[in-house]
């Protein structure tokens, strides 16, 4: 009764430690027994059971059950406007194929786009309409979606494709005002306006983008083609056309999401709302498309396309035009197609809210931040910090507030302008997000591009250089911007 009274006991290092010992344990086990497999389920099995064993050493230290079943549901259900996302992109792709919109991208990339500047031009399309939507998201999973299944025909690699996607639509949505993380991160360390921020990040933006520009040109030039030549892809897009009616009416879904997202619109509604109009669309430019996805003969069609949008939207379109190619690129989508993925983020988000609820987070970066004597260790540390937390935590978020609002303090003593942490924190937090299988993000990309997240992590180029770009200014001390003493001391706490 007395230790009740007392409440919870702080966590000591090795009661910190033994969860993520556990956790790294259990996904190496996991990853080396079922490979790019494990996200289909072994990898939930192992968060889950990371999570059961945070709240049991959380117990130990006096917290409630009730305590962390509370904080497990606090943290699902900051991620539910991201689940609903992930939901309506499920849903659009399903029709987006019903409608013919992707394969309409694709029957043009195709004719436009040449195998050798092929990884080269998706990762600057991507970056545009990225900056343009101020969406990853939605970026890979419209266009990358299409740029995927253009790969196979072109005779390139999907799994560097699905790379040239997460470059350039992480590029482009940090690099755009109506990005989340860019006006979430620069409000969390005060002292800096989202333009300030973005200027910030275009030093070591510019040259990790061009970088990795230059990379994709050097693989395509040097890609084996040898398997696509011209009369292949005009045998490709004659398949297509005879399945789909390949016009320009297709890209309206496209057109509309640029409106709704320039027009910042919630973005669910937004989404959702282009899903449907795309189902719309497609009992009217694809009537033949429709009927056999329904495959009711007799049936009315005003019945049948209402089945349509609904089926599509719910379990994705499945093509049975009997062209093996064809119905295996595009039968694609739907929100239980996002299922599994969905699966990942709660227990990620499970074992990540036992971990902060439970005060072992902290009680790890702490000890981290004291040893941060020097400004070029401090941003170092807050580097590892956002890093670390995207593994650990497995959502975005945590690894770019957490630092943002631990770190203001330190940087403000040191001297150091508030745009190298909101600037640190963008370049490792949020671009790693996406190469780690377990977390939202990672989890994410490989659910829509269909790639495994192990699979094109190697060859999302800007998304591993950018970081390495900051690490390298904070080393070499080049652009570390100091404030001069009077703001220092204005931020400083008093």
């Amino acid at each position: 009764m007395e230790a009740a009274e007392r409440g919870p006991r702080e966590p000591t290092l090795l009661d910190a430690v033994l969860p993520v010992i556990v956790l790294v344990v259990l996904l190496a086990l996991t990853l080396a027994l079922f490979g790019v497999g494990a996200t289909d389920g072994p990898l939930q099995v192992a968060l889950f059971l990371s999570g059961g064993f945070a709240a049991l050493m959380a117990a130990k230290n006096g917290h409630t059950f009730d305590a962390m079943r509370a904080a497990a549901v606090q943290g699902v259900s900051s991620a539910m406007e991201a689940i609903f996302i992930l939901l309506a992109v499920g849903a659009l792709i399903g029709t987006w194929n019903l409608s013919g919109t992707i394969p309409t991208v694709v029957s043009y990339g195709i004719e436009v786009l040449r195998p050798s500047i092929f990884f080269l031009a998706v990762a600057i399309v991507c970056a545009l309409i990225g900056a343009i939507t101020g969406s990853s998201w939605t970026t890979a999973g419209t266009l990358g979606v299409a740029f995927v299944g253009m790969a196979p025909i072109l005779g390139v690699s999907e799994t560097i494709a699905a790379g040239a996607v997460v470059s350039g639509a992480y590029c482009g949505d940090k690099m755009s005002f109506l990005s989340e993380t860019t006006i979430l991160v620069p409000s969390l360390v005060g002292g800096v306006t989202t333009n300030e921020h973005i200027r910030g990040m275009a030093w070591t933006v510019i040259p990790a983008f061009g970088a990795s520009l230059v990379a994709f040109l050097v693989i395509g030039l040097n890609e084996d083609v040898s398997g696509s030549s011209a009369a292949a892809v005009e045998q490709a897009r004659a398949a297509i056309e005879s399945v789909f009616s390949i016009n320009i009416l297709n890209l309206l879904p496209l057109v509309l999401l640029i409106v709704v997202a320039l027009r910042r619109l919630p973005a669910f509604l937004s989404i959702l709302g282009v899903a449907l109009f795309s189902g719309v669309l497609a009992a009217f430019t694809q009537p033949d498309v429709v009927r056999a996805f329904v495959d009711e003969p007799g049936q009315n069609y005003l019945r049948t396309s209402i089945e349509a949008i609904y089926a599509a939207m719910a379990t994705g379109f499945v093509s049975t035009s009997g062209n093996e190619a064809i119905d295996s690129l595009f039968s694609r989508g739907g929100m239980a197609s996002m299922l599994t993925t969905v699966w990942l983020i709660l227990g990620a988000l499970s074992f990540a809210a036992v971990m902060e609820q439970a005060g072992f987070l902290d009680r790890l970066i702490r000890p981290v931040v004291a040893r941060a004597r020097s400004a070029t260790r401090l941003i170092l540390t807050v580097a590892a910090t956002a890093i670390g937390l995207n593994i650990l935590a497995g959502d975005q978020y945590i690894a770019v507030v957490m630092p943002s609002r631990i770190f203001r303090v330190e940087f403000a003593e040191r001297g150091l302008a508030p745009r190298m942490l909101s600037r640190t924190v963008e370049d490792t937090g949020t671009v790693t997000s996406p190469l780690v299988p377990w977390n939202s993000c990672g989890a994410y990309m490989s659910g829509v591009l269909g790639v495994p997240t192990l699979s094109y992590a190697p060859w999302a180029l800007f998304n591993i250089l950018n970081p390495l770009v900051a690490i390298g200014y904070a080393v070499t001390g080049f652009h570390v911007e100091r404030l001069p003493d009077a703001a220092a001391s204005d931020l400083a706490p008093k």
